[in-house]
């Protein structure tokens, strides 16, 4: 009896052995915090991966920059520090040009259809996909930061002119137009931006309504002005491509179903989050500022040229940045189309 316990023992060790050996854990580096919705939709595809692969991947997500900070997160994914990551394409301009069409001011504000559209360019061009291997990466799945705004501690926006001045923190093109305003960047990331409000280093953020919510920068601002422009698109999930490679089909596949899928979530996260930060803004007396129309289209025209800079930069990069911008436009019509005839995909899984 002894003998048979003793076997059934050691053969339910080694199956757990087995079992141990067969899950494979990917490490994924973020430099933002375990908390508001880019944080769990982080956490949705790291369980929807788990959960589809039936438990044959998981993700271990080190938070709050334990690896690698947003400014490293691009070389330190293509090096191995982590086996994917979450990557800002505006703090690398030329080795993610591909990436950054999604920052580009093209006066869409809708962070669902920005999202669909960065998607489908990036998965179905092969001249990005080429692009990003040569640089060792992978694309997985896209996030945005929804409306570009600005929040101001003890000053406001009102107009395009009361930018003149003021010492701002802004990236990518909107950071430019804002330079072209009179405004004095400051480089800094937005996980710094709370003590840079705090201790007058800036006046103003770029900011984005759920961002600013996670990053409790609220208690340093005084106001908040809705730009209704546009949003910064080039945020997503990359992989160290000798890893995504070393993975089978099927780990490959459900890894970028859920990366195409999280939009989806994404989308409806974000549109709750933002929504629930502005109520939040104003009960902890942020004043909030809607820019009149005639000044956000100052805004609009100023970034007009920053366009054909990207063209210029993407084509330097060995890519056809006039043909991508052009079938990136096509595809923000097309999902706009879709999102005007059906609506929201979570729209209808409510109905």
């Amino acid at each position: 009896m002894t003998f048979l316990k003793n076997a059934s023992l050691a053969a339910a060790m080694t199956l757990a052995a087995a079992a141990a050996q067969a899950e494979t854990t990917l490490i994924h580096g973020e430099a933002g915090p375990n908390r508001g919705a880019r944080a769990a939709a982080l956490q949705w595809f790291a369980d929807e991966v788990s959960e589809r692969s039936g438990g044959d991947i998981k993700i271990d997500i080190q938070w709050g920059g334990a690896l690698f900070k947003a400014k490293a997160a691009m070389q330190s994914i293509a090096d191995g520090v982590a086996d994917m990551g979450s990557v800002i394409a505006v703090y690398y301009p030329q080795d993610m040009a591909a990436y950054g069409i999604a920052d580009l001011p093209l006066n869409n504000p809708d962070a669902w259809v920005g999202m669909r559209a960065t998607d489908e360019l990036m998965r179905s061009s092969e001249a990005i996909q080429n692009n990003l291997a040569d640089r060792d990466l992978r694309y997985i799945g896209t996030w945005t930061t929804s409306q570009v705004n600005i929040g101001c501690k003890d000053t406001a926006i009102r107009s395009a002119a009361d930018i003149d001045g003021k010492k701002v923190r802004g990236v990518g093109a909107y950071g430019k137009v804002f330079g072209e305003q009179g405004a004095n960047m400051v480089s800094m990331s937005i996980y710094d931006a709370y003590q840079g409000l705090d201790t007058g280093l800036i006046d103003c953020s770029q900011g984005y309504s759920y961002a600013v919510a996670a990053l409790k920068q609220a208690e340093v601002m005084s106001s908040y002005t809705l730009l209704d422009w546009g949003q910064v698109g080039g945020l997503g999930i990359f992989m160290n491509l000798d890893t995504y490679e070393g993975l089978t089909d099927e780990q490959r596949a459900v890894i970028n179903d859920t990366g195409k899928d999280m939009a989806d979530e994404f989308g409806r996260l974000i549109t709750s989050a933002n929504e629930a930060a502005i109520a939040s803004m104003k009960e902890q007396g942020v004043e909030i500022i809607e820019l009149p129309e005639e000044e956000r289209a100052k805004l609009v025209a100023g970034g007009e040229k920053f366009l054909d800079q990207w063209v210029e930069t993407a084509s330097d990069s060995g890519l056809d940045g006039a043909a991508l911008l052009e079938e990136y436009r096509g595809l923000i019509q097309k999902w706009t189309e879709e999102r005007d005839t059906n609506g929201y995909p979570w729209d209808s899984a409510t109905n």
